[in-house]
């Protein structure tokens, strides 16, 4: 069974249910979200679907790297 990530969620939320979610935005190029308060100050108004525009990394990508740990994306 996946579980479901929602693109409009904030970082912080996402992690707080899922906690593993942190090291796959770090593989995906997300690497400032491992810094020290970066998830408690930016991480709760930053987004997936916001984080993939700034970094430009296609939702395709971003979709396939949570397949692989039994995540699904939902838009």
């Amino acid at each position: 069974m996946s579980k479901a990530l929602k693109l409009d969620e904030s970082v912080f939320e996402l992690v707080t249910r899922h906690p593993e979610v942190v090291e796959i935005m770090v593989e995906l190029g997300f690497r400032d979200i491992a810094k020290p308060g970066m998830l408690q100050t930016a991480g709760r108004f930053m987004t997936l679907s916001k984080g993939m525009k700034l970094k430009k990394i296609e939702l395709e990508t971003v979709r396939l790297a949570f397949w692989q740990h039994g995540f699904e994306i939902i838009e």
